[in-house]
C-alpha cells in the first residue's frame, strides 16, 4: 500500500467507527429485547382490545421508557465522571 493512501484509510476508519456510534446510541435497550409488544401480549393469551391486553402493552411501554432512562442517565454519569477525571483513562 502507497504511502500516500495511508490517510485516506485511515481517515474511513474513523468516520466508519463515528458513524456506527451514532447510529447504536438510539436502538432499544438490551434489557428490552426487540420483541413486537402487539406479539408478545397475544401470546401471553391476551385477546386484542381487552383491559388485560392494554395493562399489558402499557406495562411494556413502562419498562421501555424506564430502560431507556437507565441507558441515558449512565452515558451522561459516564461524561461527567470523564470531565471530572481527566486524568484517569
Amino acid at each position: 500500500m502507497p504511502l500516500a493512501a495511508a490517510p485516506r484509510l485511515l481517515a474511513a476508519v474513523l468516520l466508519a467507527t463515528t458513524l456506527s456510534a451514532c447510529s447504536a446510541r438510539y436502538q432499544t435497550p438490551v434489557a428490552m429485547g426487540g420483541d413486537d409488544d402487539d406479539a408478545v401480549c397475544q401470546s401471553r393469551g391476551y385477546a386484542q382490545g381487552s383491559p388485560e391486553y392494554v395493562s399489558c402493552r402499557k406495562d411494556r411501554d413502562v419498562q421501555r421508557s424506564a430502560a431507556i432512562t437507565r441507558s441515558d442517565r449512565r452515558q451522561r454519569d459516564l461524561g461527567e465522571y470523564m470531565l471530572n477525571h481527566p486524568d484517569r483513562p
